[in-house]
């Protein structure tokens, strides 16, 4: 596992070690000791979610307040994603700024989102199933988001505005706030 440092502080790539041979490939898709090494973070996570979206989807930009913030371990299982995270601690150098990676079931590749950012993800391929590892429990009344087109964020989805796919929900969210 290769551990990589994103623009935003606390946010990081992971990048597995495949072993391949004639009869297919093998890789340790989480460690929690080496997770904890490597970034210095704690890696407990007591959650697992998945998602299954159509071309177009986006799904975002989402995440839970208070003491029931949740860190978030990403990976695209089937298709590709291009996913998003945005840095809302007030307090921390990177707030505003967000970091996008395109997420695939042949690269493996995962990102940690830590607490108090907002994450999203647009599906780039036909479909997409995505994997979302969470070290805090879902709670309803936590919910908060950013509306996904905030001009301020300005972020880029990978795909042509005419085919976004937006649930209701994340057609009406508020947009970032700066102070």
């Amino acid at each position: 596992m290769k551990i990589k440092e994103t623009p935003l502080k606390d946010c990081y790539i992971i990048e597995p070690t495949i072993f391949e041979d004639d009869r297919g490939y093998f890789f340790e898709k989480y460690n929690e000791k080496r997770f904890e090494e490597l970034t210095g973070l704690n890696g407990h996570f007591v959650q697992d979610n998945i998602s299954k979206s159509s071309y177009g989807v986006i799904r975002g930009i989402h995440l839970q307040k208070g003491e029931h913030a949740q860190a978030k371990l990403v990976s695209c299982l089937e298709g590709r994603v291009w996913d998003v995270a945005v840095d809302l601690r007030k307090d921390s150098p990177t707030f505003g700024k967000w970091f996008g990676i395109e997420l695939t079931a042949e690269n493996k590749t995962q990102l940690y989102v830590p607490r108090g950012f907002g994450h999203g993800f647009s599906v780039l391929s036909e479909t997409a199933v995505f994997a979302y590892k969470c070290d805090n429990f879902y709670d309803k009344e936590s919910e908060a988001g950013v509306l996904y087109s905030d001009s301020y964020l300005n972020i880029d989805w990978g795909i042509p505005e005419q085919d976004a796919v937006l649930s209701e929900k994340d057609q009406i969210l508020p947009g970032f706030n700066k102070e």
